[in-house]
């Protein structure tokens, strides 16, 4: 399976159940996650990840590292499963 179809699954999801997301870009600043996801019951950054070999980067770990220090929700995603657990966990 490739990133994409782990990124257009959670998409679904998310809207599948009533919440929004917008695909983010970060300008001149590498590293940062692709997607925001939001629920009335809350919201986090995601960056999703093909299931074999899809390893995040130096530069993105920094970046997920700094923005959980700020107290963020940040979460990396490999397969439809993993999309699927955050989604539940996100609506409790």
């Amino acid at each position: 399976m490739i990133e994409l179809k782990v990124e257009e699954y959670l998409v679904k999801r998310v809207k599948e159940t009533g919440g929004e997301i917008r695909k983010l870009v970060w300008p001149a600043h590498r590293g940062a996650p692709d997607r925001l996801c939001m629920w009335k019951s809350g919201a986090g950054f995601v960056e999703t990840k093909r299931p074999k070999g899809g390893n995040l980067a130096a530069h993105q770990e920094r970046e997920h590292k700094r923005m959980r220090a700020c107290g963020l929700r940040v979460d990396v995603l490999y397969t439809k499963e993993e999309v699927d657990a955050y989604v539940e966990a996100m609506l409790r």
